[in-house]
């Protein structure tokens, strides 16, 4: 089938996918999540008696690049080369059964060298990334332990700016029995022998420990692993052939995702109406956590009130109060640092909500003006914006401009323009975008811009945004790399494919001339 015969058929594709998506989501509730390094090797070195232990082993040697780092550039190996190294050490010192000891070995030898370039060659620079101040100094430990029996190794140091001092604090306190932060609980495996059992810890109803496979496994380590949450790794191990995520459940943000993209740019979607009830029900007085087992933030609260006023059932956002930080809000209560793109969702989900119900502006117009200035004011000199949530520059960008465009007022049109510009000036040959490659996530995102909030009678705009379908016509049916940030990089196989489905939308759409969708921006 040609480019440009792609019309009513390509219409009828579409809104087939679209369907198809939302069912997905309504099968598999706990959501649709990549496998990750840095998890699957906690399990690995936490859980042998976990099924699918050698199916685990085959990932990460088989995960391995030739240089002998796992994961992204940029800083974005360390942890999972860090993980998979010394879950495959446990496993050699273990001498598990049925292995592969040479392969293992290499594998081990290949990580080690890799590990001790970064770490031994000076300043590395590391992404910022959840718990990764405490992951770090745990994995070098526990490495080092296995160096003393290695005597061709020399201990490795940890990267410039860490110590163990802070890891240390947080594992006595573990050990203490003192309440444990919701949000630490993500990572309970960083406490060692001190998570097994840990009594402040109760798993969440469904039988997970911080919604991470790794902080469930560390937990059931000083138990008997009978019971709700050796249930759940189970169910995790058997959804996923082994390998694990490094989060699960993630049902609420998942569905907001979607459910916003698709909505934000007019796909043609029936939702059930069970799924928009259990997503308003979701949100609480202090609003909604990803998933089971996670604390409330506001990122996720904002994109479910977006997308249930998006679907015509708008909910007062009164629940994103206690996020509030002086002229921006946190993600959690106790952040620290700050985030471009929930600062832009928390925009998205007050404007949308006040343009549904106009009488609420005098409670929350002030405020929005206060956010759209505060995310202006953090965009980079080339028009793009970056954020601590995702690798790419290209979600935050699309984040920021989209919540600019619709509720930022008179104050954001140049914002918006220079972030078109970027988009337009970074475009690669191929008709992609991306930071590393192109992607068609981050060439998803890059058509919103400008299909959202660009000038759709510009022929540069539009020939780019040609040579940008063209390239998601030819990337159908591959895999999307991870760019989503938790412990490690993760790709969220729902939110990606509903974001590269309303890019498809749009580009026919400004292909055909008709006009976006009411309540886009214009």
């Amino acid at each position: 089938m040609s480019h440009v015969s792609i019309t009513a058929e390509a219409a009828t594709d579409i809104a087939a996918h679209a369907r198809e998506l939302i069912e997905s989501l309504m099968l598999r509730p706990w959501g649709q999540v990549s496998t990750s390094v840095y998890e699957t090797g906690r399990i690995v070195a936490l859980a042998p008696w976990l099924t699918g232990h050698r199916e685990r082993l085959d990932y990460l040697t088989g995960a391995q690049s030739l240089d002998g780092a796992w994961g992204a550039p940029d800083g974005y190996g360390l942890v999972p080369t860090l993980s998979a190294t010394e879950a495959i050490l446990t496993a050699l010192a273990r001498e598990d059964p049925d292995t592969d000891r040479e392969r293992l070995t290499q594998a081990a030898e290949r990580g080690l060298r890799r590990l001790a370039a970064w770490l031994g060659g000076g300043r590395i620079d590391l992404p910022d990334m959840p718990a990764i101040e405490h992951i770090v100094p745990s994995l070098v430990a526990l490495i080092n332990r296995h160096l003393q029996n290695l005597p061709d190794h020399a201990p490795l140091p940890l990267p410039e700016g860490m110590s163990y001092d802070s890891l240390d604090r947080v594992t006595s306190w573990i050990g203490s029995g003192g309440a444990i932060p919701e949000k630490l609980l993500h990572a309970l495996e960083i406490a060692g022998d001190k998570a097994g059992g840990a009594p402040s810890v109760q798993p969440a109803s469904i039988g997970t420990v911080g919604a991470s496979p790794a902080a469930t496994a560390a937990w059931l380590a000083g138990r008997d692993a009978d019971g709700p949450a050796r249930e759940h790794l189970e169910a995790v191990v058997r959804r996923h052939g082994g390998p694990v995520p490094v989060g699960l459940p993630i049902t609420v943000f998942e569905r907001g995702w979607v459910l916003s993209w698709l909505a934000r740019a007019g796909v043609p979607v029936e939702v059930p109406p069970e799924m928009v009830a259990d997503l308003r029900t979701a949100i609480g007085p202090g609003g909604t956590p990803a998933g089971p087992g996670l604390p409330a933030d506001a990122d996720t609260t904002s994109v479910a009130l977006y997308a249930l006023a998006l679907l015509g059932a708008p909910h007062e956002p009164d629940s994103l109060w206690s996020f509030r930080s002086g002229s921006h809000f946190s993600t959690w209560l106790g952040e620290q640092g700050m985030s471009v793109s929930v600062n832009a969702h928390v925009l998205d989900a007050f404007g949308e909500y006040v343009r549904r119900r106009p009488a609420a502006a005098p409670r929350y117009e002030q405020t929005i003006s206060e956010v759209a200035a505060w995310v202006r004011e953090r965009q980079e000199p080339d028009g793009s914006w970056r954020d601590r949530w995702h690798a790419s520059p290209y979600y935050a960008t699309v984040s920021c401009a989209l919540a600019l465009a619709s509720f930022g007022g008179a104050a954001s049109a140049e914002p918006v323009r220079a972030a078109v510009e970027w988009v337009l000036d970074s475009q690669r040959p191929d008709g992609s975008w991306g930071r590393w490659e192109g992607t068609a996530e981050e060439t998803a995102y890059a058509l919103q811009i400008l299909l959202l909030t660009g000038d759709r009678t510009d022929a540069r705009l539009l020939r780019a945004a040609a040579a940008g379908e063209e390239y998601l016509t030819r990337w159908a049916g591959k895999e999307h790399p991870p760019l989503w940030h938790d412990k490690d990089l993760y790709v969220p196989l729902a939110v990606t494919r509903s974001a590269v489905i309303a890019a498809a939308h749009l580009a026919r759409r400004a292909r055909e001339g008709t006009r976006p969708p009411d309540g886009a921006p214009s």
